[in-house]
């Protein structure tokens, strides 16, 4: 029996290369396939031919993970404190806040993690199988190592397996290798360039495009290179977000803060004041919860979450919140090019014919292209070369398309993506494609194989004639060329004709672009010494004397939006790395021609990248590169260096082979139409129309979400100052000054009046400019000097004098003071105390608006441009007159009812502050336009 030993790690190019009867002795087969007890006793042995989930941990302990973060452990300590504080109600709200986020952040991660699951989904269900000498169908969970089965066009791959026969057989490995172009697989060994390039190995996951085979399973389940990208996805840890990073450092800063200020205030408090320590120890608990920010975790998780609604109208869905900031941090983009920066779709551009070379133009499917002459408009049945050509790509094809009646540019294509940028040439010449084929019949076929590189097809033209059509390499196709067409004339083919092709040829590989030779042949039925039975007719009869008409030159073309979403990234210092499946040429001509990288980018092919050391991969990333040829291990070392390198990597991809590299990355984004189901559950981020400038978009949002952050940041900070300066005066007085605002009150404005404005400020919108900046330093923090600054020794310096005026404000009103003793209690002192509240309240509606904008003039985005902070504005001014009037709120949050001085006094307060900030702002940018 065979034995799949851990160290044959990869034994492909060993199996490849064995003789069949080699083959049937290392898996104990024949070509009557496996016995049913030898199949049970595999399967047993070896298991299913499934993808295996890895470990996960207990859906409890995921839970309350988001119960125990460093914030949430905050806001359980700041809900406590209230409710030791006799303030229960407030207490209980902190609470609330937790449990609503820890399970929104639950269900959000719940609902990500499915990577592993849809690996399952990519095995097709059923598969035909040789076992006892006869043909059975068996669930493909079934297959085991040493069965034959067979594969037809459209099938899904099972296992990994060796070739045994095949006819006309291609297959679609772009799953793996990222190649849009389908790949030839024959039963003879013949190993190509790169990974998974045995021309007789066929791999699980991937389709066949077209033609049969049989083949022989040499792996099944994670033993397939499938199951090895699917195990090494599911290695990755969940890394730590720079968002979640910084917000645990944040909360350790400002713990501190609010714990040292606690501990000064009551030591203070005993020895200054000469409070009794358990009054002591309720004032500084007061203080405590001043500078703990409780409306940081709901703040935050809404301003991600509206990122997320903003960035799901730009066709980018993000998997989970913190991934909104995390790309608004992107150094480093690692992008595939199939299907990511170009269409996936080969595109037929130039059209050479001895002596004449046709640009090709249209982005139409059916009848609304065009073709130009030296970017004239021409039509192509003026020139009967041209016809020829055209006529000769579309008898020669496989292919069809069936465009939506709906949207001509909605299609399924049927067959080769070659085939088909030859239908689609022919329908933007205005040729009717199903016309045509009934026109001309096809009597007879030799297939495309990998070692003629040519298709050829023959067809009834009338009761005398028959044509040979044919198609394919260029060197081939001229090498059987004895005769040339020119200008609607034939005439022998020289050395200097072929020359002059082969010239061409290489002109447009150098861009990145393939030929294909097209060239015909006329049989007169009675002149002809053929049979006359087209089906005895041989390929070597057949493929002879041709007559050589031109070539189709074709790629797969850039995206539209690319050029501008690549010159975005450069103008936001964001590096774009294209990691690909495809070749070299192909690879640098794409990436030079966006704009991606300059003609003097070094291309680093797989095979090197295997020879490189660390040392050596590090020196090359930090220039101009491009990754050609590379497996899905390299994709993932990449990545892995770039972030050894300090760089925050967002990966793009859309196949089986991307999933390693979008797990691991920072933020791993997958293409929502062409991905595959691997790729969108590994990635962070699904770009819902396949848009490579959907991700610019994504970027700035996120850059976005984490300057509103800092906003907020900025708006609590400068609040917690004004409300810890009242008790400094009480300490600095030696209580001569009584509390001009109590715990209760400084609980207000931290929950209640100052939560929906910040709120609003996460919902700002971009401000101008922000795609012009480099990406944030990783050194860089959310509670930088500039906050620090502006929140203490500006905006809360400000709010503090202003509110501490307004408290003496009405003790001069009610008291005559300094003449008289400040009252520490009765209602002289409650309204004192309920001005201070409403002075801070009112200096949180100037600093709302300054908050808005860095550096931008408020009156240039619009004062009423943000509704939320406008409403947030109306709702605080609103519940502070209810804390002021409502008799049982008096009673709960200590207050008394203003008159109309105060108010006036009050009203006052916002204007001032604004114009003073604005005046400010214009000299920060007077300073940087120098």
């Amino acid at each position: 029996m065979i034995t799949m030993s851990t160290n044959e790690k990869d034994n492909t190019s060993l199996i490849a290369k064995m003789s069949v009867t080699q083959l049937y002795q290392k898996f104990d087969t024949s070509e009557k396939g496996l016995s049913s007890e030898q199949a049970n006793l595999l399967l047993e042995k070896i298991g299913k031919n499934t993808i295996q989930k890895g470990k996960r941990r207990p859906q409890w302990i995921i839970f309350l993970k988001n119960f125990t973060s460093l914030m949430a452990i905050l806001l359980w300590v700041s809900g406590f404190i209230a409710i030791f504080a006799q303030m229960i109600e407030l207490g209980i709200a902190i609470w609330a806040v937790n449990i609503i986020n820890g399970v929104f952040s639950f269900w959000q991660e719940h609902a990500a993690q499915k990577a592993t699951d849809s690996l399952l989904k990519m095995l097709p269900t059923y598969t035909q199988v040789i076992r006892n000498g006869e043909t059975e169908q068996i669930n493909s969970e079934n297959l085991v190592p040493g069965d034959i089965f067979t594969i037809q066009a459209g099938n899904s791959i099972s296992a990994d397996a060796r070739i045994l026969t095949a006819t006309s057989f291609q297959v679609d490995e772009s799953s793996l290798t990222g190649e849009s172009v389908q790949v030839s697989k024959k039963s003879e060994y013949q190993h190509g360039e790169g990974r998974f390039a045995e021309a007789n190995m066929v791999f699980a996951g991937t389709i066949a495009g077209s033609g049969t085979a049989t083949a022989l399973a040499v792996a099944t389940g994670m033993k397939t290179e499938f199951g090895k990208i699917a195990k090494l996805t599911q290695a990755q840890k969940t890394t730590t977000s720079p968002l979640q990073k910084e917000l645990n450092r944040l909360t350790h800063e400002l713990s501190w803060i609010a714990i040292t200020i606690g501990i000064a205030f009551f030591i203070a408090a005993i020895f200054f004041v000469h409070y009794p320590v358990a009054k002591s120890f309720i004032f500084a608990l007061g203080m405590i919860v001043a500078f703990i920010p409780e409306g940081l975790l709901p703040t935050v998780t809404l301003s991600l979450a509206q990122g997320v609604t903003r960035m799901a109208k730009k066709h980018a869905l993000v998997k989970e919140l913190n991934s909104v900031e995390t790309l608004g941090e992107t150094t480093v983009i690692c992008s595939d090019k199939t299907g990511t920066l170009t269409q996936n779709q080969m595109t037929v551009n130039h059209l050479w014919l001895p002596g004449k070379e046709y640009t090709v133009t249209g982005e139409g499917y059916v009848n609304n292209g065009k073709i130009e002459l030296n970017q004239q408009k021409f039509d192509y049945k003026n020139d009967s070369d041209l016809q020829q050509l055209l006529e000769i790509t579309v008898l020669n094809n496989n292919t069809k398309i069936e465009a939506s009646q709906k949207d001509s540019k909605n299609t399924k294509i049927i067959g080769t993506p070659t085939e088909a940028a030859l239908i689609v040439l022919a329908e933007k010449a205005g040729i009717n494609v199903d016309a045509e084929i009934k026109k001309v019949p096809r009597l007879k076929e030799f297939p495309f194989d990998s070692d003629r590189k040519r298709m050829t097809t023959v067809h009834q033209i009338d009761e005398n004639h028959r044509n040979i059509y044919v198609k394919g390499s260029l060197d081939g196709i001229l090498k059987i060329s004895d005769s040339i067409l020119d200008n609607g004339q034939v005439r022998s083919i020289t050395n200097e004709d072929r020359q002059n092709a082969l010239d061409a040829d290489e002109q447009y590989s150098k861009q990145g672009l393939r030929s294909l030779g097209i060239a015909y042949r006329t049989i007169n039925t009675k002149t002809s010494s053929m049979p006359a039975n087209v089906k005895d007719w041989t390929l070597d009869d057949t493929e002879q004397h041709l007559i050589f008409v031109g070539t189709t030159v074709m790629a797969d073309p850039p995206r539209p939006e690319i050029y501008e979403a690549i010159q975005k990234c450069h103008n936001a210092n964001i590096k774009v790395i294209m990691v690909t499946g495809d070749g070299a040429v192909t690879a640098k001509s794409i990436a030079v021609k966006i704009g991606v990288t300059s003609n003097d980018a070094r291309v680093i092919t797989g095979d090197e990248l295997s020879d490189m050391t660390d040392e050596q991969l590090i020196g090359a990333l930090k220039g101009e590169i491009i990754f050609a040829r590379v497996a899905p291990e390299q994709k993932y070392r990449v990545v892995t260096t770039l972030q050894s390198l300090g760089h925050v990597v967002a990966s793009t991809g859309d196949g089986v082979n991307d999933a390693p590299a979008l797990k691991k990355a920072d933020i791993g984004i997958a293409m929502g139409v062409t991905g595959t189901d691997v790729a969108k559950d590994a990635a962070d981020m699904i770009l819902t129309d396949d848009n490579f400038a959907s991700i610019v978009a994504a970027i700035e949002e996120g850059r976005t979400v984490y300057s509103n952050i800092q906003k907020f940041l900025l708006y609590i900070l400068n609040s917690n100052v004004s409300e810890a300066a009242p008790s400094v005066l009480f300490l600095f007085s030696q209580g001569l000054i009584p509390l001009p605002l109590t715990v209760m009150q400084i609980l207000t404005v931290d929950l209640g009046t100052d939560m929906l404005p910040a709120l609003g400020l996460g919902a700002e919108r971009s401000e101008p400019g922000i795609m012009d900046q480099p990406p944030r330093k990783r050194k860089a923090h959310l509670l930088n000097r500039s906050i620090i600054w502006k929140a203490f020794a500006w905006y809360g310096l400000v709010a503090s004098i202003i509110s501490s005026g307004a408290y003496f404000f009405v003790n001069h009103l009610n008291t005559g003071w300094p003449a008289k003793a400040l009252a520490a209690s009765g209602l002289d002192y409650r309204e004192a105390t309920t001005m201070t509240l409403a002075a801070i309240v009112f200096c949180q509606i100037g600093a709302a608006l300054n908050c808005r904008t860095q550096i931008t003039s408020l009156f240039k985005i619009g004062i009423f441009s943000n509704h939320r902070v406008m409403l947030g504005i109306l709702f605080e001014i609103c519940l502070l007159a209810m804390l002021i009037y409502i008799p049982f709120l008096q009673g709960v949050f200590n207050t008394a009812s203003l008159g109309w001085q105060e108010w006036l006094f009050l009203i006052c307060i916002p204007a001032p502050l604004v114009l003073v900030e604005e005046w400010r702002k214009k000299l920060v940018r007077n300073y940087l336009s120098k």
